[in-house]
């Protein structure tokens, strides 16, 4: 992440992701577009952001964003400067008026987080430590995938990567170790839990 890259809040991603790209599909490529060149923070945290919020129950949805996660992660992984995303998977999209609603109706409580972030601990934030986190968002955003098929199943794992990149976009390190710390609780739940299924 370069030094000068500056700090984004949840309402800002919000908002560009919303009103930036231009007519009325939202796609993944405009998602990519939009974000790309701020880090990529906002380019894993955009796509957690179709799952948790209402457009989340389209179906197909947690799932094209679970790719896209995946891709932007292992590419952060692999030391890359800027994610490729495959052509096919670039023009999925669906109604920006949807996205553009559900984005009014939290902007209040987005607001209201943006105030709890500030940068600290920037180290965190960045290499060798980023690489980490990008991947365990990985394996987060592979179990998305079958978990698609549980209504909202999909919302937990999206929600620990949704922290863990808000955390880069914002270049607060707390947060960081905080989500970091959710995806143990999550993978020992998963363990604890997985002989009743």
């Amino acid at each position: 992440m370069p030094a000068n890259e500056p700090a984004l809040g949840l309402t800002d991603i919000l908002v560009k992701l919303a009103d930036e790209p231009d007519g009325s599909e939202l796609s993944l490529v405009s998602v990519v577009e939009t974000m790309q060149g701020r880090g990529f923070g906002p380019l894993l945290l955009a796509p957690t952001l179709m799952v948790l919020l209402p457009t989340g129950a389209i179906p197909g949805v947690p799932t094209l964003s679970a790719l896209l996660i995946m891709l932007v992660a292992g590419q952060l992984v692999l030391g890359k400067r800027a994610p490729w995303v495959p052509g096919r998977l670039r023009q999925m999209s669906f109604e920006r008026a949807r996205f553009r609603a559900a984005v009014e109706k939290v902007r209040p409580w987005t607001e209201r987080i943006d105030r709890l972030l500030k940068p600290r601990l920037r180290a965190l934030t960045v290499w060798p430590f980023n690489r980490l986190g990008a991947a365990l968002c990985l394996v987060l955003a592979a179990a998305m995938i079958p978990l698609e098929l549980v209504p909202f199943a999909a919302a937990v794992p999206a929600l620990i990567i949704a922290f863990y990149a808000l955390a880069l976009a914002a270049h607060d390190g707390a947060l960081a170790l905080f989500s970091l710390a959710g995806v143990v609780a999550a993978g020992a739940a998963a363990v604890y839990f997985w002989p009743l299924f």
